[in-house]
């Protein structure tokens, strides 16, 4: 069964109160009534991530996406967005596209992006592509150096061994110049360079064991309590902890446990804090699915919620949390952000803001391409549909349960 994808992230509407599809590869079948919400989220992912991919597949990304950028904006942002744009995307859509245990309605489409995503990396590092993209001019390529490298390191058998030799080679070659070029500066920052030598000794080839150490452990030397690092030796209250720090410190321990063992109690550390802190995101869900808006690069919207999400998807949540009260929480948070009108424009690219179209939030690093981090809230769709996270009871969280006057457990700090 074949469909216009185009004229199908356009049924997908920019507001209203559920996602109403009415194409036939999305048809109402027993299993999709049975599970609605992995449904609803499957379709905004998609319609997220389709504009970009389409575009980069084809090397046009830097003709089509629009570059959005608030007043004030640092520099040229059009020199840094496109690898925004696809290294964020992909980081988030990446346990998707490694899902076997896919049923047919989904299948397609992520048979399409993977495509797509393939391509898509190709056209980022053949300097003969009109989507060839900035690896080195600036700071920001190192960021989104790390967050493309995270999602190929959670798909490799989809996002890297189908690539050709020459590509890879590219890869490496733009990521090694990344290294020489671009000094981190001293906060989560030390995690990118970090990350970059994971993937590398990842897929076969020569990191660093030393940087990697240094920001392991800069950063439990930084650790604040009760599941916070510092940004830095400073304490920001804002969402770094999800969007960089939790989850890449991680990533960077799982690769230095299989050279070096000693860090096995490092990594269960970091685990332990990550669970507390996916708690802590859970409890910030307000009854009616809001949640504050504190803090730098709230624009970013369901990226807050990465280490919840990844606490899902690895089978990690604790004992105060089920699946079926975490998936109905997020499920209304993503509802509540991806209709809100001027999310998207009229040709599907997110716009600048939280809930809606509000430039006035953005700081004057982000841009268009910053937006798909959004993404990294995703995580749990590379769980199967017969996962408990997508078939358990729908349940109320825990804010919902506390103001309807349910009694509750006490929460209390690690």
């Amino acid at each position: 069964m074949t469909f216009n994808r185009r004229d199908f992230i356009k049924t997908v509407p920019a507001m209203g109160a559920a996602f109403s599809l009415s194409n036939p590869a999305f048809s109402n079948t027993a299993e999709l009534k049975a599970n609605d919400d992995r449904k609803i989220w499957v379709d905004l992912l998609y319609k997220i991530s389709y504009p970009v991919l389409d575009a980069m597949s084809q090397g046009k990304l830097k003709e089509r996406m629009p570059v959005e950028v608030p007043d004030g904006a640092y520099g040229d942002r059009d020199t840094v967005t496109y690898l925004e744009a696809i290294g964020r995307l992909l980081a988030g859509l990446a346990p998707w596209l490694a899902l076997e245990d896919i049923n047919d309605q989904e299948r397609e489409i992520q048979t399409d992006l993977r495509k797509k995503a393939i391509q898509s990396i190709t056209h980022a590092v053949d300097p003969d592509s009109p989507d060839y993209i900035n690896w080195t001019k600036g700071a920001q390529p190192l960021v989104d150096g790390a967050f493309l490298v995270h999602g190929i390191m959670r798909a490799p058998k989809q996002l890297w061994e189908p690539l050709d030799a020459e590509t890879k080679s590219r890869l490496i070659k733009e990521l090694h110049a990344q290294k020489l070029a671009i000094k981190p500066y001293y906060n989560n920052w030390i995690l990118f360079g970090a990350m970059i030598d994971a993937f590398l000794f990842s897929v076969g080839e020569q990191g660093d064991l030393m940087r990697m150490d240094f920001a392991i452990k800069k950063h439990m030397e930084w650790y604040l309590g009760d599941g916070w690092y510092g940004d830095g030796a400073n304490f920001h209250l804002d969402y770094y902890n999800s969007y960089v720090i939790q989850p890449m410190l991680i990533q960077v321990l799982e690769i230095a446990v299989t050279k070096q063992k000693a860090y096995e109690a490092d990594l269960e550390k970091a685990k332990s804090r990550m669970k507390r802190f996916g708690r802590q995101l859970e409890l910030m869900i307000s009854p009616e699915g809001t949640y504050p808006a504190i803090g730098r690069s709230i624009c970013y919207r369901s990226g807050a919620f990465q280490p919840l999400a990844e606490i899902v998807l690895k089978g990690m949540l604790p004992e105060e949390l089920s699946n079926g009260q975490v998936r109905a929480a997020l499920t209304v948070v993503y509802r509540k952000l991806f209709s809100a009108p001027g999310t998207f424009d009229e040709n599907n690219w997110l716009q600048l803001g939280l809930a809606g179209h509000q430039p006035g939030l953005a700081e004057p690093y982000i841009s268009t391409g910053s937006l798909y981090l959004c993404s990294l809230g995703f995580l749990p769709l590379g769980l199967p549909a017969s996962h408990p996270f997508w078939t358990d009871t729908e349940e109320d969280w825990t804010n919902k349960k506390i103001w309807q006057g349910e009694d509750q457990k006490r929460d209390s700090a690690i």
